[in-house]
């Protein structure tokens, strides 16, 4: 039998800055509403998305008002059994192309770590014209990896797994099931044709933290000292090694970046903000982008903190280093339909302020961005590494739902579409090139567009169109998450007990 114990509604809510997690509302531990063990689960997912969903206006199960008694609400979350079908059959919007939810927070966290498990090779499929046939084609190899010591590497080509042809409808159990090892068959591609050629890679996948700073180099073209970035992921825990890249840049005393973000899926904002200070630094304390929260996180922080969403060019990192910056006017910026997120906010923050050329394909358009939450009413379900201990331990799911969207200083947000390129100029699966290599086709293009010498190789033969590729296993894939402090005491109308 349920117990009556309505509240009032109206939240409080103070924010600081970036990057602390800590909270002031422990005291309310005791107070957290002990919920039926059968709806924990589905309470705290109501409670998290009503709290920070973008369109939380716009579904009317998640309206302040929804439930007058506990009983009703209840009576509501018993409906759904399975808490995934909940989230994103009953929660989400059309247009959400990309909240989540996990069975194991754990997947979350390592948003900010970089580790998740692999073989290490990176990798694209494509389906075969008029067919149900797929292949898949290397981008790269993850170094100290399994893939890093067999006979494998950028351009190969893999038809089958364990000897069954990949198809549109296998790909995920065969590549991305619970399987850890198999082996990759591969290919051979001419002229547009996959023709087995009997090799085979026998792969394992085990526990890998990534470290995002792929390619770091200064070259020497035409007498220009020119710096490469290949940039794989926003990761936090690896901003002080992409400051060290920039410390080399600066020793080097490069005229010009490229910044290759063709596979990055995404990742931080803080990380953005911190990179691009790194390019630029003229512009410190000045407003790199902003965030727009649903309309009743947007009235509390306008009210109370409008500081919080605000994310500015910095001079140092989260933990007081200064930050290696280079000054610099003009960027070039590789992509592909890869490049997501926290790849985008980087080409569409530093715009209003420096010349950004882009050259390779339309970006993936993904403007919104999110927060962690799990099951920690204390901390309004945010997710805090601090707070592990107080985390509901009767079960580990987690959400990642989109909670806002970017815009930049000039106030521009719309591209959902994509970033379109100044030069368009698609990767060839039949001339992938070395990546970091002068005459990596995308590489060579930027390079003749800052010295003028020369010319990137324009024709291409056959043009990369991924169905998807290993960069959906990564946990920052198509996430563009923020890091608070979010001090919310939660009050409800409906609670429930036991």
């Amino acid at each position: 039998m349920m117990k009556k114990s309505i509240v009032s509604y109206p939240l409080l809510l103070v924010l600081t800055t970036l990057l602390v997690f800590t909270s002031s509302c422990s005291d309310q531990d005791d107070n957290v509403t002990t919920v039926a063990s059968n709806l924990q689960v589905q309470d705290f997912i109501w409670k998290g998305m009503n709290t920070f969903y973008f369109w939380q206006e716009s579904v009317p199960d998640l309206a302040d008002d929804r439930f007058s008694t506990n009983e009703e609400y209840a009576e509501y979350l018993s409906q759904f059994t399975d808490p995934r079908a909940f989230f994103e059959d009953e929660l989400l919007v059309t247009e959400d192309r990309f909240s989540f939810i996990t069975d194991d927070y754990n997947d979350l966290i390592a948003i900010q770590t970089g580790e998740f498990r692999t073989n290490g090779v990176e990798f694209g499929l494509v389906q075969i014209s008029g067919t149900n046939d797929v292949f898949g084609y290397v981008r790269y190899i993850l170094p100290n990896s399994n893939a890093s010591s067999q006979n494998i590497d950028r351009g190969d080509v893999f038809y089958a797994v364990d000897g069954q042809q990949i198809t549109v409808s296998n790909f995920e159990s065969l590549l991305f099931g619970a399987n850890d090892s198999y082996t990759l068959n591969m290919a051979d591609l001419v002229s547009g044709v996959v023709t087995p050629n009997g090799n085979s890679v026998s792969l394992t996948k085990a526990a890998y933290t990534e470290n995002p700073v792929f390619i770091s180099q200064t070259l020497d073209v035409g007498g220009q000292k020119i710096g490469y970035l290949m940039y794989n992921g926003f990761t936090p825990a690896f901003d002080a090694q992409l400051n060290d890249a920039f410390a080399a840049f600066q020793a080097e005393n490069i005229t010009d970046l490229v910044l290759d973000v063709r596979y990055n899926p995404g990742g931080s904002v803080g990380s953005a903000s911190r990179l691009a200070s790194m390019i630029t630094g003229q512009f410190n304390g000045q407003l790199f982008l902003k965030e727009r929260w649903n309309n009743k996180i947007q009235e509390i922080f306008e009210s109370q903190n409008p500081d919080a969403i605000v994310n500015n060019f910095v001079n140092t990192l989260s933990n007081g280093t200064a930050i290696n910056s280079l000054n610099l006017g003009r960027v070039y910026v590789l992509t592909t339909r890869s490049s997501a997120s926290a790849s985008e906010a980087i080409i569409n923050g530093l715009t209003p302020y420096i010349n950004v050329v882009q050259i390779g394909a339309t970006t993936r358009g993904k403007n919104e961005f999110s927060i962690t939450l799990v099951d920690d009413p204390g901390n309004a379900y945010v997710y805090s590494p601090s707070r592990i201990n107080n985390i509901n331990d009767s079960h580990t799911w987690g959400m990642q739902p989109l909670t806002g969207r970017i815009e930049n200083a000039d106030g521009f947000y719309d591209y959902t579409s994509g970033l379109a390129p100044d030069t368009v100029l698609a990767e060839d699966l039949e001339n992938l090139g070395t990546l970091g290599d002068v005459t990596e086709p995308l590489l060579a293009e930027a390079l003749s567009q800052i010295t003028g010498v020369g010319r990137g190789a324009r024709f291409v033969q056959m043009p990369i169109e991924d169905m998807t590729g290993s960069h959906k296993a990564k946990p920052n894939h198509n996430k563009m998450h923020v890091e608070k402090i979010i001090d919310i005491p939660l009050q409800f109308d409906v609670n429930i007990e036991e």
